[in-house]
């Protein structure tokens, strides 16, 4: 289950805005339908690289035995 303020995982690429499969972002709203959520993708120093509606095809929830990893973004 996905609820607002989750950290979430994208499960594909989103090359229009640069983001990969993996990379973090968080809910920022979710709909009614419990299954499309607004999402937030954020650099390090906090500057919003996409707000997105996506599905939960699309994100899952982070696994608790997860760990981080940085990478550069590539501007689309």
């Amino acid at each position: 289950m996905i609820d607002e303020l989750d950290t979430v995982v994208l499960n594909r690429d989103i090359a229009e805005f640069g983001l990969t499969k993996g990379d973090i972002g968080a809910v920022v709203h979710s709909y009614q339908d419990g299954e499309t959520f607004e999402v937030e993708f954020v650099t390090a120093e906090g500057n919003t690289v996409a707000l997105l509606t996506l599905t939960a095809v699309d994100i899952r929830p982070m696994r608790q035995r997860e760990i981080l990893h940085v990478r550069e973004l590539v501007p689309a």
